[in-house]
């Protein structure tokens, strides 16, 4: 599938031609595989291997989870690039989910001032969404991915396969994104994730398929019209404003799928609150997400004045107020002239949270 300047190719089996793949769209003399403890023991082996028959590789194993999405793994993993000789005709392969890719494509686009990197995704959420778009970055102590950059791979290569071996709270966040695309852009298509979602999480591969095809031709279409973000791409950040201001404040002990499920409901509300968003709007929001066993409330625990605080240090903010993207009715987002966002006041935010 073309996703403007690079191609996403989605197919069973198609990890056993990575090498292939990646020497045919990103030749190179040297190639940096970085992974993280859960996945490389199955695949970066394999990978390794095959793509020997190319070049130089080096494995670089990361610890697994957000907490690891950091500055120090960045300038640990560039440190070991340049202990392993990787020079400018390096290639990184980002082989892993979305902190894998996330934190891997930074390094590829500061290293040298910016090496190829080629996106081998690994969970449901990361084919649906993260390694799709270009965007890069690590968190720090105030927030989720506040120090990063755009940098596209040169190819996106998802095998449907991996996927046998992912825990069913990981396909569940996954489909959260997946959801999130339907609202944004596609009613029919949430109507059949919804109904399809059952056999998404059972694993079933023709319904996983067909998932991820649909979000990426969404994704691709909308950051292909604005790279940058500066009118209509911010429609995927539904759900993200409040999403990653929950996570950032759980201490990312929830799944990011699952903090985008609850700031999805959330963001809604606000929508429905300001007149912007039709009536029932969210609760045909937090239905679907409730049928997938998706979480729609922030835990208890969490206190609602720290995660308004978080939103203030959000990448969307301007001028000291937060921009939300908020949605219309199911499928449609609310344009806001061409701004593709609205300054939300904290006492209506503050309001929805209570």
């Amino acid at each position: 599938m073309d996703a403007g300047s690079y191609t996403v190719y989605m197919e069973p089996g198609l990890r056993h031609r990575f090498a292939s793949r990646i020497a045919s769209v990103a030749a190179a003399h040297r190639f940096a595989i970085v992974t993280d403890e859960h996945v490389g023991p199955h695949y970066a082996d394999a990978l390794a291997a095959s793509l020997a028959e190319h070049g130089g590789v080096s494995v670089h194993v990361l610890p697994p989870g957000e907490a690891f999405k950091t500055r120090d793994t960045w300038a640990k993993v560039t440190d070991e690039l340049l202990a392993a000789g990787c020079g400018r005709d390096t290639t990184v392969v980002a082989l892993g989910g979305g902190v894998v890719g996330d934190l891997a494509g930074f390094v590829a686009a500061t290293f040298m001032r910016g090496v190829p990197v080629v996106q081998c995704p690994t969970t449901l959420l990361a084919m649906i969404d993260a390694s799709v778009g270009g965007k890069t970055g690590v968190d720090t102590a105030s927030g989720k991915n506040l120090v990063g950059a755009f940098h596209e791979p040169a190819a996106v290569l998802a095998d449907i396969e991996v996927l046998r071996t992912l825990p069913v709270a990981h396909r569940r966040a996954g489909l959260a994104e997946a959801f999130k695309h339907g609202i944004i852009a596609d009613a029919a298509y949430l109507a059949s994730l919804d109904a399809s979602a059952g056999s998404i999480l059972a694993g079933d591969a023709s319904a996983t398929l067909d998932a991820v095809a649909r979000s990426v031709k969404i994704k691709a279409a909308v950051v292909s019209s604005d790279a940058r973000e500066h009118g209509l791409r911010k429609t995927l950040n539904f759900g993200h404003t409040l999403g990653h201001a929950i996570e950032h404040v759980s201490g990312y002990a929830l799944l990011h799928g699952e903090c985008v499920a609850i700031g999805m409901v959330l963001e809604a509300r606000v929508a429905e609150r300001l007149g912007v968003a039709a009536e029932g709007t969210s609760d045909t929001i937090e239905g679907i997400l409730l049928r997938a066993g998706l979480p729609v409330r922030p835990p208890r625990d969490l206190s609602s004045a720290d995660i308004l605080a978080a939103t203030r240090l959000d990448k969307k903010a301007r001028g000291g107020t937060v921009e939300y993207a908020l949605p219309e009715r199911i499928g449609v987002m609310a344009a806001n002239g061409h701004a593709w966002s609205i300054a939300v006041d904290d006492a209506v935010v503050r309001a929805v949270l209570a």
